[in-house]
């Protein structure tokens, strides 16, 4: 209900702000405050102190009626800076451009302007900025990870690499990309290949290896994708090494396939900033009928291989006996001792039946008994 006497009370913690007719008066302390006002033209906006910074749709006019001295700092930010504010000791928010006004009675602010010119965010309590809820409506912020190498872009254009940690930059500035890159040795697998050998065998086979990342910035910037490159040209430089061998030869060296594919690939790969560290067949897969055919392969040569062999154990006998036999002829004193030492078994049986077919053969097995 509108009356002739306007009151208002202002709290130790608040400030008022007196408006005539729409123009700013002056400010109000703590305490009351009565106006009389007949024609309705008065008006005190009360703000609160505990909230240090004044916003309100008339600054400029507050600001200009000199009210503030004393009372309130005026900040005037330009587009090419950027002011961190601490509050009590605590990093309270980031200010943009433009007029500020904070109070400086009642709590303790303290306000660093900085220049933005350098895109990259630097400072002192960097960690503590970045943590804030405040810092990402000024800063793109990101990180690098451990092992890893951030390729940076301002505008499209290479800058640096980045090292593993958090990273910020000034937003508006310019346009920021990070392409993180992983240092670390990758694996990377081609699965299901289907190549032809010398001998015109197709052969499917699942082939592993690993690479690294030696030079980031041509890994990056010489193709759109490193990684899909490296698999291309891993299946080109193995189909040019297995097909130039036939499949014997696959079979019997396949760490020989190994490294002449990592000597053809790496030239290759030079020019992308990557290096093949290893490169082997892991699976090798034959056709049906060609298994099958090795298998009875295999088999023949291993049944050959046993029978020679065996031939070689007969003959090995055969001469052990001829010259046990020759031995014995050239020296009677072993036969004698060889036809006891039969003798001495057929005894020790406990049974000894004799024929004789010959004349004279009982009387020389009497004489040896």
């Amino acid at each position: 209900m509108w009356t002739l006497i306007k009151k208002w009370r202002i709290q130790r913690d608040e400030m008022g702000l007196l408006f005539r007719a729409g123009d700013f008066a002056g400010l109000l302390g703590p305490g009351t405050h009565l106006y009389l006002d007949p024609l309705n033209r008065v008006r005190v906006d009360v703000v609160a102190q505990s909230e240090p910074f004044l916003k309100h749709g008339k600054l400029d006019l507050i600001v200009k009626s000199g009210a503030l001295q004393g009372r309130a700092e005026v900040l005037e930010i330009q587009d090419q800076q950027r002011a961190l504010v601490w509050i009590d000791g605590r990093f309270a928010r980031i200010l943009g451009p433009g007029q500020h006004v904070y109070w400086t009675g009642l709590r303790a602010v303290r306000v660093e302007v900085v220049d933005i010119e350098s895109p990259r965010f630097e400072h002192a309590d960097r960690k503590v900025v970045l943590r804030s809820k405040v810092a990402a409506e000024f800063l793109d912020m990101g990180s690098v990870n451990r092992g890893n190498v951030g390729i940076l872009f301002l505008d499209g254009r290479y800058v640096e690499n980045l090292e593993a940690g958090p990273w910020a930059f000034w937003k508006g500035v310019a346009d920021v990309r990070v392409v993180e890159v992983d240092l670390r040795d990758t694996v990377i697998d081609l699965p299901g290949q289907e190549i032809m050998s010398a001998d015109k065998v197709t052969l499917r086979m699942n082939v592993s290896g690993t690479y690294r990342v030696f030079d980031p910035r041509k890994a990056v910037c010489a193709i759109d994708d490193f990684r899909q490159a490296l698999y291309r040209e891993a299946q080109l430089v193995l189909r040019t090494v297995i097909g130039a061998r036939e499949i014997d030869t696959l079979l019997a060296d396949k760490e020989g396939v190994s490294s002449e594919a990592i000597a053809l690939l790496n030239p290759r790969l030079e020019g992308l900033g990557l290096q093949c560290v290893t490169l082997g067949i892991r699976d090798l897969i034959l056709p049906g009928e060609m298994k099958d055919l090795l298998n009875r392969v295999i088999e023949a040569k291993k049944a050959a291989e046993a029978n020679l062999i065996t031939r070689r154990e007969e003959t090995a006998a055969l001469r052990s006996q001829a010259n046990t036999a020759k031995l014995l002829v050239e020296n009677p004193t072993l036969m004698r001792l060889r036809e006891l030492e039969v003798l001495e078994k057929l005894v020790s049986t406990g049974k000894l039946n004799v024929l004789v077919v010959e004349k004279g053969l009982s009387d020389r097995v009497l004489n040896l008994i």
